[in-house]
């Protein structure tokens, strides 16, 4: 039985994944050996439990994001998984404690306030790239999403947005060279493919400009060159400081949307199919944030009950 170093092991694994996973999980796969699992575990002969130990240990001390920690355990467990069933790679029963988030990451939305001024601005000084972020706050796209949108993804008739694709810039490493480049791959999820009903403000904003839009430009920039999510976050700012409110994080267009659904009694799982989540309590769990007002007038409806 012939057997390899941890490094050598790595590539293999990385050539037999590379033809099965997506360009951008690939890319994520890389990223992750790189920078965090080839620099700590190479030079090991054997990974045993308390390598694994010392190595969350140290990530969690470097601040790392906990979830990413066991995002990079998980890659790491299908490397020596692979080495195992090859029968090329020694290893021991791993058991190590996953690391624990101390406190609650708030995830931040607009106010209804900060909302409503947002929305009024970009009514009063259209741009396409103002109707990418008005179509993230009534659609709840993500920017990968909104990026990818061209105009031959809205049906006029139906008064539809179809979301089959996404783009985003990944880093390729070929040997000691690493570049970037953009990609237009399919969405997130299976889930993430779906169609939502456009309000007809927002229809009837596009009809206006019909005569000098093509099916083929993309919707951001309406050519058929691409804004790329840095670029239009950083746009998405400068909006936001122009107008006076407060910087909160692009994905917060998304939380937005769904909040001001389920403030407003929409049912869960229409939110979730409208979100493109192939679970219902990812919606929940991430995406509800219920108000002190919505707070309060359960605590009335107690009340009502028995007085």
């Amino acid at each position: 039985m012939s057997r390899v170093k941890f490094e050598e092991l790595v590539n293999k694994w990385m050539e037999d994944k590379k033809k099965y996973v997506k360009i951008s999980t690939f890319s994520t796969y890389n990223f992750i050996i790189n920078k965090h699992l080839l620099p700590y575990f190479s030079r090991l002969e054997i990974i045993k439990s308390e390598n694994v130990e010392n190595f969350i240990i140290k990530k969690c001390e470097d601040k790392l994001n906990y979830k990413f920690i066991k995002d990079i355990l998980i890659v790491l467990a299908m490397i020596l998984k692979y080495g195992n069933e090859k029968r090329i790679y020694k290893t021991q029963q791993i058991n190590y404690h996953s690391p624990k988030q101390n406190t609650i990451k708030e995830i931040k939305c607009f106010d209804v306030e900060s909302q409503r001024k947002l929305v009024n601005y970009l009514r009063n000084n259209f741009s396409f790239k103002n109707l990418g972020i008005y179509l993230c706050l009534y659609t709840g796209i993500r920017i990968g999403e909104l990026c990818a949108l061209k105009f031959e993804d809205i049906n006029f008739d139906t008064k539809t947005l179809y979301i089959t694709k996404t783009l985003q810039r990944i880093s390729i490493k070929n040997n000691d060279n690493k570049k970037t480049k953009i990609i237009v791959d399919t969405p997130k999820t299976i889930s993430s493919n779906r169609e939502i009903p456009l309000p007809k403000t927002i229809i009837k904003i596009i009809k206006n400009f019909k005569n000098i839009i093509n099916k083929d430009n993309y919707i951001l920039s309406n050519s058929l060159n691409a804004v790329e999510p840095r670029t239009y976050r950083n746009y998405y700012k400068k909006i936001l400081n122009n107008i006076g409110i407060p910087y909160i994080k692009f994905h917060a267009l998304r939380h937005s949307f769904a909040t001001r659904l389920i403030e407003h009694n929409c049912d869960y799982k229409t939110v979730s199919s409208l979100l493109g989540h192939s679970n219902i309590s990812t919606t929940l769990n991430l995406y509800v944030h219920p108000s002190f007002q919505q707070k309060k007038k359960c605590i009335e409806k107690i009340e009502n009950i028995f007085e």
